[in-house]
């Protein structure tokens, strides 16, 4: 078990560092006109939901749900279904708010782009800034347990 909490480790980290980017670039993305942060959303983040969002929110969810079940104590126990918790609230923040936002976009032109572009990309930012919260509370979550475990070994 000591290597699938390593990977769990490796998978927080992993799924925290996309919402963090988001989350910094944000101040520079709310400067662009509509048809530039169009161009951004459709060239610059294409392939990234499948290759690295959602295997490591999903593998997240997952391995915390093992580790939970595996948990040599009621504190490990806690801090693993917590951590399954936050990586659950992460893809729920993805369907309500990126995944409908990302459709939308993806037929939208420079010439189509519609006059209240702007909420679709306050929607999107919003999912990934509480994608990045829920991230960074999985990371705590996870190293909490790996610790709590790590004394009992």
């Amino acid at each position: 078990m000591r290597i699938v909490r390593l990977i769990a480790l490796v998978i927080a980290i992993a799924a925290l560092l996309a919402p963090a980017a988001h989350v910094l670039e944000l101040p520079n993305k709310l400067r662009l006109d509509g048809p530039l942060w169009l161009a951004v959303q459709q060239s610059l983040y294409a392939g990234w939901g499948p290759f690295v969002g959602a295997p490591t929110e999903i593998g997240g969810f997952v391995l915390a749900l093992v580790c939970f079940a595996s948990a040599s104590s009621r504190r490990a126990r806690a801090l693993w279904i917590a951590a399954a918790a936050c990586y659950g609230v992460m893809l729920i923040a993805f369907f309500m708010f990126n995944g409908p936002v990302n459709a939308a976009i993806d037929s939208w032109t420079a010439a189509t782009l519609p006059a209240d572009w702007p909420a679709y990309r306050a929607k999107w930012e919003t999912g990934h800034a509480i994608a990045f919260v829920f991230a960074a509370g999985a990371l705590m979550f996870v190293m909490g347990a790996r610790n709590s475990e790590r004394q009992v070994d």
